[in-house]
C-alpha cells in the first residue's frame, strides 16, 4: 500500500513542479503570453476605420522613464480652438505592450472648452504609447511617445 501512495505522491509532485516551471517562465516574462504589438497596430485600424492618420495636433506627455507602471500620469492635448464648427470629438490612448491595448477613450465635445486630458494609467512594460484624436471634420491626428517601466503592471492572470 504504501508503495502505490508515494508513487501517486511523487507523480502529483512532478506535475505540480512542471507547473511551478511554467509559472516561474510566465513570472520572468508574462507580457509574452498577453501583449502584442499586432493588438495595438488592430485597435489603431478600428479607430480610423481606414482613414488616413496624420502626425501633428496631438501632444502625448508621459515620463521617460517609469519606476512602476500602476501609476503612469499621462496627459494629451489636440490644438483646436474647440468651436461649434472646429473641436475635437474623441481622444483614444493606445499603449503597444498592454494586454488589452486601447486603455481609454475621451468623448468631447465644444462645450469641454478645451483638448487636455490628464489622467494616471497602467503600463505592463515599457513600451510606445500612442494618442489619436478624431476631429469634428473627420480627420484623424496621432501623436507617440515611449517610456521605459522598472516595475511592470498589468500582470494578473486571468
Amino acid at each position: 500500500m504504501k508503495k502505490i501512495t508515494q508513487h501517486h505522491r511523487r507523480h502529483w509532485l512532478k506535475q505540480v513542479q512542471g507547473l511551478g516551471v511554467l509559472a516561474i517562465g510566465l513570472c520572468a516574462n508574462p507580457l509574452a503570453a498577453f501583449a502584442k504589438k499586432e493588438d495595438a497596430n488592430e485597435a489603431i485600424k478600428k479607430i480610423a476605420g481606414g482613414a488616413v492618420i496624420r502626425t501633428g495636433k496631438v501632444t502625448l506627455t508621459i515620463p521617460p522613464l517609469v519606476e512602476n507602471g500602476n501609476l503612469v500620469v499621462l496627459k494629451v492635448s489636440v490644438e483646436s480652438p474647440m468651436t461649434a464648427n472646429d473641436y475635437v470629438k474623441t481622444i483614444h490612448v493606445i499603449a503597444e505592450g498592454n494586454p488589452l491595448p486601447n486603455i481609454f477613450t475621451v468623448y468631447l465635445t465644444p462645450r469641454s472648452g478645451s483638448a487636455n486630458v490628464t489622467t494616471r494609467v497602467r503600463l505592463a512594460d515599457s513600451q510606445k504609447v500612442w494618442a489619436i484624436a478624431q476631429m469634428s471634420n473627420g480627420s484623424y491626428w496621432q501623436g507617440s511617445a515611449e517610456t521605459l517601466v522598472t516595475l511592470s503592471a498589468c500582470t494578473e492572470m486571468i
